[in-house]
């Protein structure tokens, strides 16, 4: 028993606190009000012992305050880690008794606590917790059964790995998988369904507990396939979609049985349950070593897809009226958080956050890679994306056979009057794009006029008209057959009086434009008067597509947008935009990815705008610094969003490619300085915040680089710890765009700096591991390459004499990259090398005549250096290059001799 107790006084005090607060909570007060004034209470040292024992022992008061007691609890559990052991033990057997609370409020609340504790302790220092639970759930009584199941269930769920890692020789998933097994039997549906749930939160971890009972876990999916209750339905769905993920060889005997129960599942009246169901179905046809197994089944699996599609009688309640609602403000509930992702640079300029995708989740990624997601109007996943999902990856592996089981009932669905059927086939006919668009392609001259002439099922058709933007753009060089008209639509769309038409036509718009890039120019007036005439109709929510569609149009036409006239029209809307938003609003976010575009097409003419921008980017990025800075030293503080400094830290890079040494009185005039900031970004614990701040001094060496050298010294040894040979997969592109920024900097020293030599051989000594590393990323690889190549080239005497070491690797990594300026002047540093240290290439000389052969069109100083070369190596030793030459691949030997004369 805890020698800790509660203080009469101090007791008192903080429930005064939780009573006091709650008198802010009332229909006039937003939730969030609570919490803001429960955080001006800085607590005493055992803080979290005062609230355990208000949650578990202040019987006396009202639930609801018990309950704040124990939503404070949670949200300070990291407390524990520094209290006396005795405190720390009177909060977890405080915590354990509340779970066994009379009240169901005081029961759920206490879960909570448990749940967020074991996370902050892991299960191995509390692993009498996880064996009382379990004893708990043969305990008498339903309520003490639930109450356990409800802690174990969320626990399985958020950190299965932690519940499968041994503690003293055994994992608590040794005596937790059993015991589920045995509760799937369970009188009481809640507890089968726990228990189901439970068993699958194990599979995707590979949990070897789980395995030794496979086949007892799948014969309990069988039985509970029948169960009554649909929750328990839905889990034995997701179990079985998560072996198919996970362990597809263990499903294939039975998998005739398993797809029946798909089937009907996926017709079951309970959504939650079709949903799971058709989720198997998008990761069976994702797995493309199962294709074998699924093509059968298409005939019977892609009708029931289609039917999925139609909207129900509860989509169309959630759907809502198509009424005139753009004057309508929006509620918070409908604004999604977007979030702009680190700016990548590079050889192939990556776009991408740097943060990997979730297990099963590449199907939903396809369909939103482009912009060109499909949304209608629900707050997520469902049924109907689901759906769309899988016939879209079903079309990717399965084509031809795809298109030939659609071609009847779509022109049933297409030409009906029933519009929840009609809109049904214009998503199926949307899906598809990707996959059958070489059986499609023939009727798209039909479809394509059908489908404009069908906006008036707007959000759908726009999503389609999206999808076949490529074809649109590329089919004919007469605009006006296809291209002109479907543009004329969407801009129709995008000026709805409908919010959700105009953020399909939004959307839809914006991967038109993706597609045509240069093919927009003369289009230039009429899209942006229409784009800029929606500032006046959209609210909250829709201003984020619109940035996102003019973005894209900047991107698109690049600096024909410099035109004074088009100037004249954007700029307005956007800065009044920027002057109107505060720091904290969200959509900073996606305004300053698209002013970033902005500056970098209009380049000189965004000056007059530069201060306004500059000089918020710079208060954003010190005040999310110094935010960043007390949550480090006080982490029961909210952490800040670091999306606010990587919005801030792209716009700038964007402002520095645009307006360049425009910047300089602006930078030097900064306060505090703009390069310390960009300093301590370099340092900071978020990757897409490295990753944002490396390209900006790769964009600052290149545009403004008299006023980045004197901070080099202070930033060049972050840049080099930053180049990891195999970084964590939500590194990569912090580490992609060191290694690019590097490159950049050495250009810009120029050849033989004094000061930048301390720094070659310690660049070279990370960069040729990463370029080595089998595992290391291909862009990084390439990053590496090119960036070695700039250092050599201005550096030869350092870089030359280890160009042994690394002459094959990058040969390999650079001959297969498209040809373009950044690739032909690294190679030209290769060569400058090679010239240094003729000897160093010898033995990887058939890789380096490789990638010199698979160039179409080198650059004539490098075609010259490249001939040079070869006939160097040729005329030093005839007879051992007829030698080595015998061992090139034909095409190789055949361009050489062709081009080259050797």
């Amino acid at each position: 028993m805890s020698s800790w107790s509660p203080q009469h006084f101090t007791l008192q005090e903080i429930l005064q606190m939780i009573r006091q607060s709650t008198d802010v909570h009332s229909a006039a007060q937003p939730e969030h009000a609570i919490t803001q004034k429960l955080n001006q209470f800085t607590g005493p040292p055992d803080y979290i012992g005062y609230l355990a024992h208000i949650l578990s022992s202040s019987v006396q008061e009202q639930d609801s305050i018990r309950s704040i007691a124990a939503h404070l609890l949670e949200s300070n559990a990291r407390l524990i880690l520094s209290v006396p052991p005795e405190l720390a033990q009177y909060v977890k057997a405080a915590i354990l008794q509340a779970v066994n609370d009379p009240s169901v409020m005081i029961r759920n609340a206490a879960s909570r606590d448990i749940v967020a504790f074991l996370d902050v302790l892991e299960p191995k220092n509390w692993s009498e917790c996880l064996q009382q639970l379990v004893n708990a759930l043969d305990a008498p009584g339903d309520d003490k059964q639930e109450a356990a199941f409800n802690v174990l269930e969320k626990a399985c769920e958020d950190y299965p790995r932690k519940m499968d890692m041994e503690i003293n020789g055994t994992r608590p998933s040794d005596y937790m998988i059993p015991k589920f097994l045995s509760l799937s039997e369970h009188p009481s549906a809640k507890m089968r369904s726990h228990a189901v749930a439970c068993l699958s939160h194990f599979v995707p971890v590979n949990s070897p507990s789980l395995f030794v009972h496979l086949d007892s876990f799948i014969a309990c999916l069988f039985k509970r396939a029948s169960d009554d209750d649909p929750s328990v339905r839905q889990h034995v769905c997701q179990a079985f979609h998560l072996l198919l993920a996970a362990q597809p060889k263990k499903l294939l005997p039975e998998m005739q049985n398993i797809a029946k129960f798909m089937l009907s599942s996926m017709k079951d009246k309970d959504k939650t349950v079709a949903l799971e169901a058709c989720e198997f179905w998008r990761i069976f046809a994702e797995n493309v070593d199962l294709g074998s197994y699924l093509h059968p089944m298409l005939g019977e699996v892609v009708p029931v897809l289609i039917d999925c599609m139609v909207y129900g009688e509860d989509d169309l309640l959630w759907l809502g009226s198509d009424a005139e609602d753009d004057p309508v403000p929006d509620e918070e509930a409908d604004i999604k958080p977007r979030h702009s992702g680190g700016k990548s640079d590079g050889l192939d300029h990556e776009a991408t956050s740097g943060e990997p995708a979730a297990e099963g989740e590449q199907s939903k990624n396809r369909l939103g890679a482009n912009g060109d997601d499909y949304d209608d109007t629900s707050t997520g996943w469902n049924l109907r994306k689901c759906a769309i999902a899988a016939i879209d990856v079903l079309g990717v592996h399965h084509g031809e056979e795809l298109f030939n089981m659609l071609q009847n009932p779509l022109k049933d669905k297409l030409w009906t009057t029933e519009w929840q059927e009609r809109e049904s086939g214009i998503l199926a006919l949307g899906a598809i794009a990707d996959g059958c668009i070489d059986f499609v392609g023939t009727h798209l001259p039909t479809l394509i006029p059908y489908l404009i002439n069908t906006l008036n099922d707007p959000k759908a058709t726009c999503w389609a008209l999206g999808r076949y933007a490529k074809w649109t753009t590329r089919v004919t060089a007469d605009k006006t057959l296809y291209f002109v008209p479907t543009m004329e639509g969407l801009l129709r769309m995008v000026l709805d009086n409908n919010k959700h038409v105009q953020e399909a036509g939004c959307i839809a718009l914006t991967a038109l434009e993706k597609e045509a890039g240069p093919e927009m120019i003369p289009y230039l007036d009429p899209v942006l008067r229409n784009l800029v005439f929606a500032f006046d109709k959209y609210q909250h929510k829709n201003m984020l597509v619109l940035y996102d569609a003019i973005g894209a149009l900047t991107d698109a036409v690049g600096r024909a947008l410099q035109n004074p006239g088009y100037v004249a029209i954007l700029m307005p809307p956007l800065t009044d935009q920027w002057a109107k938003l505060k720091d904290d609003d969200k959509a900073v976010i996606p305004l300053s990815a698209c002013l970033a575009s902005v500056s970098i097409a209009i380049g000189p003419a965004f000056i007059p705008y530069a201060a306004s921008v500059f000089e918020r980017c710079k208060n954003l990025i010190h005040n999310s610094l110094q935010q960043q800075k007390a949550y480090q030293q006080n982490p029961e503080l909210d952490e800040p969003d670091k999306y606010f400094l990587v919005a801030a830290l792209g716009l700038l890079s964007g402002l520095t490619q645009g307006v360049g040494m425009a910047l300089e009185p602006l930078i030097s005039a900064s306060q505090p300085h703009l390069m310390g900031l960009l300093t301590d970004c370099l340092k900071h614990p978020q990757a897409p915040v490295r990753q944002s701040a490396y390209a900006l001094v790769g964009d600052l060496a290149m545009g403004c680089f008299t006023l980045l050298r004197p901070h080099m010294p202070g930033m060049m040894q972050e840049l080099i710890m930053q180049l990891d040979p195999e970084p964590k997969v939500e590194f990569i592109s912090a580490s992609n765009n060191a290694a690019w920024s590097v490159g950049e900097v050495a250009l810009r020293y120029g050849r033989d700096d004094t000061e930048f030599q301390q720094w070659v051989n310690p660049l070279i000594s990370r960069l040729i591991p990463i370029l080595l590393h089998p595992k290391a990323p291909r862009s990084l690889h390439e990053n590496a390459a090119v960036s070695i190549g700039r250092i050599g080239l201005m550096h030869p005497g350092l870089v030359a004499p280890r160009l042994s070491e690394f002459a094959q690797a990058w040969c390999q990594t650079l001959c297969e990259s498209s040809d373009n300026e950044e690739k032909d002047s690294a190679f030209r540093a290769f060569c400058t090398l090679v010239q240094t240290n003729p000897t160093g290439v010898l033995e990887s000389l058939l890789w380096f005549c490789n990638s010199i052969a698979r160039w179409e069109q080198p650059s004539p100083e490098l075609n010259d250096m490249f001939r040079q070369l070869l006939q160097g190596f040729k005329a030093r030793d005839a007879g051992g290059w007829a030698v080595q030459a015998a061992s090139f691949p034909p095409l190789t030997r055949d361009r050489l001799a062709t081009r080259y004369g050797v």
